[in-house]
């Protein structure tokens, strides 16, 4: 049985830890990376350690399987990573040698010293931004459906009028998931596909 629950402090690992394994296009990307952190630095233990009460965990007998996490405020919330996230990560790597470390993990690394931002005229319309992953085991029982409407009930509740959200473009799954739920294909390059929902009246 899997249960929907909020996010504890003693989670952290677990956002890492996912986020890594299905960091590539959903796949696992261990293989790509020495540093088994750095994806989850961007993706995952952000939203965590800033914004636990916008995290949604799914958990079944064996653990923490799956997350939702986001913000209901995009430019606030990369304001807050440059004050609050970014500058400690960004002395550990300066002292991480480069002979230590992939290639994706020197692309990761890149990403914090120098990060990139969403769309702005995506997020001006759409100010919410989510990230989701499932471990293979809970893909197929609409775990996330039921983490996306958990996570859009309290947007709405909070009065969002848009969720946005960045998916890789070879992910084809998450690609058909998020069209199934809802969201509307708005721009597309050769590594991401942008998608946005209104929550508007």
């Amino acid at each position: 049985m899997v249960a929907l629950r909020p996010y504890r402090p003693d989670d952290l690992e677990a956002l890492y830890e996912i986020c890594l394994v299905t960091g590539d296009s959903g796949d696992d990307a261990s293989p790509l990376h020495n540093d088994r952190k750095v994806i989850g630095h961007l993706y995952s233990a952000p939203y965590g350690v800033l914004e636990p009460e916008q995290v949604i965990l799914a958990e079944d007998e064996q653990g923490v399987a799956g997350y939702i996490v986001g913000t209901f405020d995009s430019d606030g919330f990369a304001a807050r990573l440059e004050r609050e996230w970014w500058p400690a990560l960004r002395q550990h790597y300066a002292g991480v040698p480069a002979s230590e470390l992939t290639e994706t993990d020197r692309q990761r690394i890149g990403a914090i010293v120098e990060p990139s931002f969403n769309p702005p005229g995506i997020v001006a319309r759409y100010p919410a931004h989510i990230h989701m992953n499932l471990l293979p085991r809970l893909r197929g029982q609409r775990v996330g459906s039921a983490l996306l409407e958990r996570w859009i009930a309290q947007a709405r509740a909070a009065g969002v009028r848009g969720i946005h959200l960045g998916a890789n473009a070879k992910n084809t799954g998450g690609i058909a998931f998020w069209t199934r739920s809802g969201f509307e294909p708005l721009q597309s390059n050769d590594r991401t596909v942008w998608f946005g929902m209104d929550l508007g009246d």
